[in-house]
């Protein structure tokens, strides 16, 4: 289990590191976690210790949610008044995200298909 607390450690440093001095507009975090998924594709498996600490963590998500609420209490009158800018971000950055996924599926499926 400290190996798998490690290796995720240690990509999240290694981002920070990145983020630092090569791509600051960029959170250290994710590019330690862009990081890790190459990392686990190259590898094509997932080891033990890493999956029991992913594991563990994915049983909290929830606790990430309660901070996001209490925002969501605190603003009410300032979410009020925005509605309908807020809806229509939201609206179009969905609609952005299916079309681009498909984009991207389209191109790797065709990508495949040549092989």
């Amino acid at each position: 289990m400290i190996s798998g607390l490690v290796q995720i450690l240690l990509f999240q440093s290694l981002g920070e590191v990145i983020s630092k001095f090569v791509l600051p507009t960029l959170p250290g975090p994710v590019i330690g976690l862009v990081l890790l998924v190459i990392w686990l594709v190259l590898r094509k498996e997932v080891n033990e210790h890493l999956a029991i600490v992913a594991d563990g963590f994915s049983q909290y998500f929830g606790l990430l949610f309660v901070p996001a609420a209490v925002g969501v209490v605190l603003f009410l009158p300032q979410l009020k008044a925005n509605a309908l800018a807020i809806i229509c971000a939201l609206v179009g950055s969905v609609v952005l995200t299916i079309a681009s996924s498909a984009i991207v599926v389209r191109f790797l499926s065709s990508k495949i298909s040549d092989e």
